[in-house]
């Protein structure tokens, strides 16, 4: 099998050649330039054959264009951080205006995955990273995000509506550029974090509105629900190909999701723990139980979120090893 053909398959719980596996990590630094980040992009790809390609711009771009400013400051899994927000007082969210996403840093990413997509030709399905409008609406305010989510509704969602458009209208660029569809990061659909209802209102509300914005234009998108204690119930029902989220780290298991969510499912390793500092047995058999909970159908092997950049390749090539070599079980989900 191809990757387009592994990985449909795999969605409709079909059988596979082997379960589809799929890798990916930031580039600090050097995601700032679009020629370094593409170059990083095609010899990760060229050196792994992974099934999918998740394109990876910094984590902040969706927020520099409207004044805040980021560092890379050595995080583990080379994350930049917003060191200077855009909001500080309620009064700022009115400062949020629509942008163009041919330029600035939003016009930066899709003009170096369309080189990316010009070199893979098609041939792996390839993803731009899009994050959610609540998601980037936290990432350009302080924590202050919360307390006008409750206090000033008004002005959050005035400001929403105008990062949705921008969010849309990126997404529906990055297609045109050569993308296949969307990795789409949630970080505030925790428990932790909102209530059910606050993230309806605030959070699915203006998801779902971009969603429908890539019906029939995008082939295929996955959702990733960050952090712990994840509304699963709550985004289970998106009209998303795939979903990742940190099974290794917080509820459902991949089987209970499996009982929820119809397609692919993305998880299996957990990305800072066994991936860094187990041995290359441990991290196959973490590897072989994930896949066991679905009798090898439905899952592709992927991390909860980004590999550390100190990611050994001893540990890269076992994941990607004991993905070859699971034998599929006749349980099917």
């Amino acid at each position: 099998m191809n990757h387009w053909q592994r990985i449909e398959a795999a969605m409709n719980g079909e059988l596979t050649d082997r379960p589809p596996v799929a890798l990916w990590r930031h580039f600090p630094d050097d995601d700032q330039y679009s020629d370094k980040l593409v170059a990083h992009t095609l010899a990760w790809q060229k050196k792994w054959q992974f099934d999918l390609v998740k394109f990876m711009p910094s984590g902040t771009y969706g927020v520099e264009d409207w004044g805040a400013i980021s560092g890379y400051r050595g995080a583990a899994n080379g994350a930049r951080e917003v060191i200077q927000p855009a909001v500080v007082r309620t009064e700022d969210w009115r400062r949020i205006v629509p942008l163009d996403v041919r330029r600035g840093a939003y016009g930066r990413q899709n003009e170096a995955l369309a080189a990316a997509a010009k070199e893979l030709k098609g041939q792996v399905p390839l993803l731009q990273t899009v994050f959610s409008p609540l998601t980037t609406a936290r990432k350009m305010s302080t924590e202050k995000m919360f307390a006008d989510l409750r206090r000033f509704p008004e002005e959050l969602e005035r400001a929403l509506m105008v990062i949705t458009d921008v969010t849309i209208r990126f997404a529906l660029d990055a297609l045109a550029q050569g993308a296949h569809g969307v990795f789409f990061a949630t970080q505030l659909a925790s428990h932790r974090l909102l209530t059910t209802s606050e993230y309806e209102r605030f959070g699915k509300r203006y998801d779902l509105m971009v969603f429908q914005a890539l019906r029939g234009k995008s082939r295929l998108n996955m959702l990733h629900a960050h952090g712990d204690d994840i509304m699963f119930d709550l985004l289970s029902d998106y009209p998303t190909e795939m979903f990742n989220w940190h099974d290794r780290l917080t509820d459902p298991t991949i089987a209970q999701a499996a009982e929820c969510f119809p397609q692919l499912l993305v998880g299996g390793i957990n990305e800072h723990g066994t991936l860094m500092h187990g041995s290359e047995q441990e991290i196959e058999d973490q590897v072989h139980e994930a896949l066991s909970q679905t009798g090898g159908r439905r899952l592709m092997i992927g991390p909860g979120c980004v590999l550390p950049v100190a990611a050994k390749e001893s540990s890269i090539r076992a994941v990607v090893r004991a993905a070859h070599q699971f034998k599929e079980s006749p349980v099917c989900i």
